[in-house]
This record gives C-alpha cells, sequence and structure tokens, in this order.
C-alpha cells in the first residue's frame, strides 16, 4: 500500500448509543462478589439514544468531557462511565498520552433502567477506536468492557441477546430488528444498586406477573416478565400506579425496564402503525416522555464527520 493509498486519520468521530431494552429479566441469585446472576432478554433500541462526539487535541492528555442535554444525575469526569472506558482502552492500546476531546449530549435518562451509561461507555470505545486508529481487537474490548459496567458488552455488541452470568455471558438470538416499542419514562427516578438491595431482602425469585409477547418476539420467549418489579415497587411505590395508568391508556401491558423507572410497553408488527397514536395518547395523559423506538441490529451507530 503506498501513501496514496491511505486514508488520513479522522479528526473528529461521531458515535450513536442506542438504549439497551430488557424483555425479560430472571435474576437467579446474589453472588458473592456481590453482583448477581441473571438470565436476560435484551435488544438495543433506536430511542431514546446518546450522542458521543470525540476529537484529537495536542493536550491535555486522557480524556476530557462536556455535557449536553438531559444530564441529571449524569457523573462527570473520571466517575462518568464514558471516560473510564475510553480511557481504559487507551491504556490497554498503549496510547494513554494522546488527548481525547469528549462532548456527551443524553437523551437517555439516568436511573430509568435503559442502561444509559453503559451505552455510553460503549459508544466512547468505538469512537475512539475508531478516532485514534487503536490496534485493539474486539475481544480485547469486551475484557475491558466488563471491568467497566455488567452491561458494557452488550452494550458494545448490541442486536438481540440473551445475557447470561453478570452479563458478561451473551447469546446472539435471531430476532429481526425494527421492531415496535414504546419507552415511557416517568419523573422519578430508581438506583440499581438499591433495587438489586430490596430483591435480596424480599428473598424472592420470580416474578409475579408476566405479559404475553407479542409477534415475532414470542418466537423466542412466550412471556415477558421481569424479577426486580416487585423490589422497584417497594424503592418506589408510585412505580405500580405508574405502570397501571400506562396500561390503561395504551391498552396494552407493559413490561418494566431494567431496574425502571421506564416502562416498555412492546407491540407487533400489525399495531405498529398505532405506534405514533399510542405515544401521543401517553404524552397528553400522562405529561411524561414517550420515546417511539425499534429495535436495532446494532448497539453503535458511528459516522465520521
Amino acid at each position: 500500500m503506498t501513501s496514496f493509498d491511505r486514508r488520513p486519520r479522522p479528526s473528529f468521530v461521531r458515535a450513536t448509543a442506542y438504549s439497551k431494552i430488557t424483555l425479560a429479566l430472571k435474576v437467579i441469585r446474589r453472588r458473592s462478589d456481590g453482583y448477581h446472576d441473571i438470565e436476560a432478554l435484551t435488544v438495543s433500541a433506536t430511542d431514546p439514544s446518546d450522542v458521543i462526539e470525540v476529537s484529537s487535541v495536542p493536550q491535555p492528555s486522557g480524556v476530557t468531557l462536556s455535557l449536553e442535554g438531559d444530564t441529571d444525575y449524569v457523573p462527570l469526569m473520571r466517575e462518568n462511565l464514558a471516560v473510564r472506558a475510553a480511557e481504559a482502552i487507551m491504556v490497554r492500546a498503549g496510547r494513554s498520552g494522546h488527548g481525547v476531546k469528549m462532548l456527551l449530549r443524553k437523551k437517555i435518562p439516568a436511573g430509568a433502567g435503559l442502561g444509559g451509561g453503559s451505552a455510553d461507555a460503549a459508544a466512547a470505545m468505538h469512537a475512539v477506536r475508531r478516532l485514534l486508529e487503536l490496534e485493539i481487537t474486539d475481544e480485547e474490548i469486551l475484557s475491558v468492557a466488563l471491568s467497566i459496567g455488567s452491561d458494557v458488552p452488550f452494550c458494545f455488541s448490541g442486536g438481540s441477546a440473551w445475557m447470561r452470568g453478570r452479563g458478561e455471558l451473551l447469546e446472539p438470538v435471531s430476532l429481526a430488528p425494527d421492531l415496535p416499542l414504546l419507552v415511557v419514562i416517568p419523573s422519578f427516578r430508581l438506583s440499581t444498586p438499591k433495587v438489586f438491595a430490596a430483591w435480596d431482602s424480599l428473598g424472592i425469585n420470580k416474578s409475579s406477573r408476566k405479559i404475553p409477547a407479542p409477534d415475532p418476539i414470542s418466537m423466542v420467549i412466550p412471556e415477558l416478565f421481569n424479577d426486580l418489579e416487585l423490589a422497584a415497587e417497594l424503592v418506589e411505590p408510585r412505580l405500580s400506579d405508574f405502570r397501571g395508568q400506562v396500561e390503561k391508556i395504551s391498552e396494552m401491558p407493559a413490561v418494566l425496564a431494567g431496574s425502571g423507572s421506564a416502562y416498555i410497553v412492546p407491540l407487533s408488527r400489525q399495531d405498529a402503525w398505532r405506534l405514533d397514536e399510542i405515544a401521543d395518547e401517553l404524552r397528553r395523559n400522562l405529561r411524561v416522555p414517550v420515546a417511539t423506538a425499534r429495535t436495532a441490529d446494532r448497539g453503535v451507530r458511528l459516522s465520521r464527520v
């Protein structure tokens, strides 16, 4: 390859981080290391989504972060998962001396059970690898991802998968992209550690509520459920009433997203034409954000400008 064949290193990369939607969640046990073994059917969803923009800077070395958008409860600098993930792969690739300016535009709310922090970490790793042309494999990145957070490996790969263990064991699922979902986000937020602590205190291993899975999700699993729902309601008593309102207005069953507080209303392909109509009804009556989402075949979409 001659110098004329080489593409110039990008000076700016944009990455869109998709939400992580949990359609079914079984909590198996609390482990001795404090984590929990789970079995979860998870999908990437196009909305809400965050955007990360990274560019090279001569100084300072490492990652500097600025935030825009829905930044409530979003950690700054070294506490932010996107910063930690980007710097971790730079160290792994032997490029920690480089300077990276990162802008994070938040639309995925923290504390809603949509994996926003993990999605941002995954997007940051994709973006910085492309920006600095890091010689680091997906396998190396996935090992770093797990050290950042249990959901980060899935968010890096994306698509549809069973997550097992504490999240590091991924089994891809043959589930068509572009399936319609409503994501209904209440005004209150939940702490994942508090919800899992409540699950531990309850000692309950199975969800008390299951909903029929719409097609074609029903070909993978017949019913959707979330073992954390009762624990989440214990932490935040308003959650049960909120779900009741969502189901009454939409006239469809809803499943808790991760550890909450958002609820997911999955639609069948036959009902997809009603997606915007139901979303408008929910917004008008509940006065909360409602995203009209589609499942995606990846967790991060990259673009170079």
